[in-house]
Parts: structure tokens; sequence; C-alpha cells
């Protein structure tokens, strides 16, 4: 049985696009399943959803979304609606893959029917905004974006090339087999540039014990990424060292994970040891960028499109009742490590962040808002340092072998 690639789009606007798609898709022997997301017109061609069924999906009749003419309203039950139909299409085995075409508006619906969706199914996006900031699309989900170069707005002789391509690329996915491997307990850890030290020596270390650490760049998009796959039963427990996502969060960096952050593995009860590693830095572009409020704060050019600003006493008192609060949901076994020689490879003796003032303001928020059942423990050393790495590693082994 041929597999199924399922189609979103706006048929009353880019119909004669899908229709050229569709025919590239059969082509190469694969069905093709179209839904149609579009609001104001009519189909170029029959669909196998209709928008009316897309739009009741997100709460509302396609006639009272015309009737309104409220292209915001539209475009948020249409969106909603998108993802319910393609979670539904998936669930009744139904989809194998996932294409769209679109401007931003169709962007936004199509993207979301495809975060709807499992890592691992071929999703293929043609955006006209795909050179642009891709982060709201893509969010935490495997989703290919291609730029359109022009727009789409029918078949021509540059979107002909790209919607080829673009097919080309989905299709290769399906027809790829993905090789098995060893299946091992999978750990999930964070990690910035400031911690990879510390993080590549946990990953030995859990290794031979024939753990797999899996190893998340802390760059907000990958805090949100950790945080969904805990979500989703993908790991049996969490290193979660570097907290840094917190600071932007707070200081309005440019990594920022959101409010989730620091909150699933405790939720779901399995057991984290986590330490406030990068807590001294805020993450902004190029130095040019960082806000004029913090012009006069010490800041360390990391590249040239990385600026990191040192985190105050202040801030820190905040960043450790932050901690405390999340980590005091917890249901799991969680203890947190303190290094008492620096948060970062940058916050040590010497180096340009090392600040003792800052980071005793949050060891002493930690201890005055930790729950008291959550074991706080210090250790007399930088973050990246081996006895650092060997008193957290073994603090997991003690969690691990009590399951």
């Amino acid at each position: 049985m041929s597999k199924i690639v399922v189609l979103f789009g706006s048929l009353d606007t880019k119909g004669k696009d899908y229709a050229f798609v569709k025919e590239r898709i059969e082509e190469k022997g694969f069905r093709a399943f179209v839904v149609d997301v579009g609001v104001m017109g009519e189909p170029f061609f029959k669909p196998d959803i209709n928008a009316d069924t897309v739009a009741k999906a997100g709460g509302e009749s396609l006639v009272s979304l015309r009737q309104k003419k409220d292209k915001g309203h539209a475009m948020a039950v249409m969106t909603k609606g998108a993802a319910e139909i393609a979670k539904k299409i998936y669930a009744e085995g139904n989809l194998d893959a996932i294409f769209g075409m679109g401007g931003s508006a169709g962007t936004a619906i199509i993207s979301a029917a495809m975060r709807a969706l499992p890592l691992g199914v071929p999703k293929v996006l043609v955006s006209t905004v795909a050179s642009g900031d891709t982060k709201p699309y893509v969010g935490t989900k495997d989703i290919v974006m291609i730029p359109s170069i022009v727009d789409v707005a029918g078949v021509n002789a540059i979107s002909v090339d790209i919607y080829s391509r673009a097919v080309g690329a989905l299709t290769g996915m399906m027809e790829t087999e993905v090789p098995e491997i060893e299946s091992k307990p999978l750990i999930a850890a964070s990690m910035f540039g400031n911690t990879t030290k510390l993080i590549e020596q946990c990953k030995e270390i859990m290794e031979v014990e024939n753990y797999e650490v899996m190893v998340f760049h802390a760059t907000g998009t990958g805090g949100m990424t950790m945080e969904d796959l805990i979500e989703n039963d993908y790991f049996i427990a969490a290193l979660d060292l570097t907290t840094t996502e917190l600071a932007d969060e707070l200081c309005g960096g440019v990594m920022s994970a959101g409010p989730k952050r620091l909150t699933t593995a405790g939720l779901k009860g399995i057991p984290q040891v986590v330490a406030p590693g990068c807590l001294d830095m805020v993450n902004f572009w190029a130095i040019d960028t960082v806000p004029e409020k913090y012009k006069n704060r010490k800041l360390y050019p990391w590249n040239p499109n990385v600026t990191l600003m040192r985190t105050n006493p202040e801030e820190n008192t905040k960043l450790g009742q932050i901690m405390a609060e999340r980590l005091n949901q917890s249901k799991g076994p969680t203890a947190v490590f303190f290094p008492l020689k620096g948060l970062s490879q940058l916050d040590s003796p010497g180096e340009d962040f090392w600040w003792p003032e800052a980071n005793e303001a949050l060891l002493n928020a930690l201890k005055e808002n930790l729950r008291k059942d959550i074991p706080l423990i210090e250790v007399d050393a930088n973050i990246n340092d081996a006895e650092f790495a060997k008193a957290v590693t073994d603090k997991m082994f003690e969690f691990l072998s009590k399951r």
C-alpha cells in the first residue's frame, strides 16, 4: 500500500501550486491526501478534507468565519483546527509525511499541524518567511523549512524548481531507511559552551554504565525541546546542570526557554540532578544589540554574534527563588548541586565573570527557598572540575539504583 503524504494548504489562493505538487507526489508513487485551510474563497480543486471541517475542529464553522471577516480570528481558529486534524489523521494511520506551502499566514497554520505530529514524521514546509526567524514555526519539532524565493502564487520558472526539489526532499525522507541502533536507557543533559567540559565528563561516566546521555544546547529552543521530550517519556532521568535559560527569561536575554523550563522532570517524577550552570550570564546577540539599560554592565563578547552579560547579586537572588519555586513542585528524586568555585568557565577565580558575592546571593536564595527535603549539596570546585562531575553523577547513580 502506498505511503500517504498529507498536504495542508489554502486551496482558494494557492490551489494551482498545490495541484502541481500533488501531481509530483503521485508521480513518485505516493498517495496525496489534501486538507484545505483556506477561508475566504472556494478551493481550486476538491480536497479530501474541506475547510469547514478544519474550522469546526478549531471550534467554529467556515460560514461564521466568513461572516465575521476577522482575519486574525479566522487564523486562530484554522490554526487550532489544522493541528487537531493532523493529529486525527495520524492517529488513524493515514499520514506518513506532511507537506505545505504558504506565506506568513499559511505558514503559521500549516506549521501548527506539523508541530502536532511526533518526531520522525517527515515534515517539509515551503515558505516566504523561511529565511527569517523560524522559531515560532519550527518550535521543538523536526520541520524542514525551505525558502520559496518568490511568493507562493503560481507555478513559474522559479517556483517549479523550488516545489519540485521540495517534493524530492520529502519523498527522499520517506524512502530513507533509518537503521536500528542499540537501545539504552536515555538521560537528558543540558549544556552550554561554558559547561561543555562538565557535560563531556558526565557523559563519559554515565555511558561506561551503559546509559546514553542526550545533550541539549541551552539556547532557548534547546531547553524547550528537552522539556518537551521529557514530557513525552523519552528519558528516565535528567542531568539538568546548565540552567542558564532562566537568566535570559528573567533579564530579557535572547535564549529564554520560557516558564516551563526546569519543571517537567519534577512533575513527571523522574530523577533529576540540577545545578545552576551558567546562571552567571545572560545572552544577547552582537554587542550593539545589548539593551541600553545594560550598556554599563560587565559584558563579554563570546563571539562576534553573541554577547554575555554577568548577572548581579540582585538577579541571582531572584534566580535562586525561581529555581526553588520550580523544583519545589517535584514529585520524584531531586538534588541540587552548587559549585563554590564558579558556575561556568568564565566564572572561576581570575576569570572575567568571577564574582563570589553574586554567587553567594544565589546560594543563599536556594537555601532559604528550596523545599527542605530536596538536598542542596555544596561542592568546593568549579562546575567544570572533575570533582563536580563525579559528585553529580554519583548522586544520579544513587537515584537510578532505587528505581
